[in-house]
């Protein structure tokens, strides 16, 4: 065969390849959140002459065609293989195993992602709670407390809690980082146990003058959980546990959210069908919904609270309720803070901000 028939072939499979592939990508349905990655997906941006002008349509379109290609986690799992088993990299894009825990580099500080959030709990505060007592605390990412390796990037925690509560002076901090080890958090997933942070409710509570009753009963749930990074490494991790609490409280709790449809729903504190299905941390209030609220009837005050949050405060709400009457859940990645006083009472509640570092550090979605 000569040259230039193998440069004819070539290029005919390279062409059909690439157009097989590009056709794949438009007859595959845009999906709106990566499983995996705990994250929403960039969608296709608006084209309006500013929007190409400016340049802000090609990074849009960059970040969509990013996101959407097709096969999208496949793909990244057999980089994933080849950079750890073939390459023999020690740490694949961030990836590494300290102590057994999966675990992905930290991004550098952005402080202009910080002083969004800031900006956002701050009109949060100006317009609804000048007359609460509001409450402020971070949940670092499990990197703080695995042990540190010199070649490999870490958050400044101690600087970045203080910056970025500096920031919302207003509200009062609760440290909750000496509380914190790393078999607090699950082996292949960023969040925590909530069998391991009843301590960290007492904390929390007891700093808004509530005092919690700590009496459990420890469930096993029979599903392997595989966490945001088992499928990051090349190969498939050994799976988590997942165990949670109950008590008569949280069983004859009453619980209502608004879907993601703007629909009110009945729902429970811990969801068995969400447990069985794709992530089984969802089976922790049904996982991530713009407004729940959880009533306790058998509560010895009038007490409330109100709980902005990210997907950890789905775990350690139901360990406040037998400090509440009442506990509303708010996730202002899911609806506009400008609109929350048709749909939450904030009158004569305590408040609390509890957010994760890694948010806080790319918040982009908080609204």
């Amino acid at each position: 065969m000569n040259e230039k028939l193998k440069s004819i072939i070539c290029t005919v499979v390279f062409a059909a390849f690439t157009l097989g592939v590009t056709a794949f990508c438009i007859i595959t349905p845009d999906e709106t959140h990566s499983l995996s990655e705990r994250r929403e997906l960039a969608q296709f941006p608006e084209i309006t002459l500013s929007s190409l002008s400016s340049g802000e349509f090609s990074k849009g379109f960059e970040s969509y065609s990013t996101d959407q290609f097709a096969m999208r986690d496949g793909w990244r799992s057999i980089a994933s293989f080849v950079a750890k088993y073939i390459l023999l990299k020690l740490e694949d894009g961030g990836m590494s195993t300290i102590d057994n825990h999966l675990t992905k580099a930290d991004s550098p500080e952005n402080e202009d992602m910080m002083n969004h959030a800031a900006k956002q709990f701050n009109y949060i505060y100006d317009t609804y709670l000048t007359d609460n007592k509001v409450y402020f605390s971070i949940v670092p990412d499990k990197n703080f407390v695995l042990p540190k390796d010199s070649g490999r990037p870490t958050l400044d925690y101690p600087g970045f809690i203080d910056r970025m509560r500096s920031k919302v002076s207003r509200m009062e901090y609760i440290d909750i980082t000496d509380l914190l080890s790393a078999d607090d958090y699950y082996y292949t997933d960023t969040h925590w146990r909530q069998e391991k942070i009843t301590d960290i409710a007492s904390r929390l509570a007891e700093a808004m003058g509530t005092k919690l009753t700590h009496s459990y009963i420890e469930n096993t749930l029979d599903v392997p959980f595989y966490g945001v990074y088992a499928d990051q490494q090349g190969k498939k991790a050994d799976p988590d546990t997942i165990k949670y609490l109950t008590n008569d409280t949280i069983k004859n709790a009453k619980v209502t959210a608004v879907n993601d449809k703007g629909m009110l729903v009945k729902s429970s504190v811990y969801n068995m069908e969400k447990a069985n299905g794709k992530d089984p941390y969802e089976m922790f209030l049904s996982g991530t919904m713009a407004l729940v609220t959880i009533e306790n009837p058998d509560a010895e005050s009038d007490k409330e609270l109100i709980l902005f949050r990210d997907s950890y405060g789905s775990s350690i709400a139901p360990l406040f309720l037998s400090g509440y009457k009442k506990i509303t859940l708010v996730d202002t990645r899911y609806i506009k803070s400008n609109i929350l006083g048709n749909f939450v009472d904030f009158k004569n509640a305590d408040v609390l901000f509890l957010y994760s570092s890694t948010l806080l550090n790319n918040s982009l979605a908080i609204g």
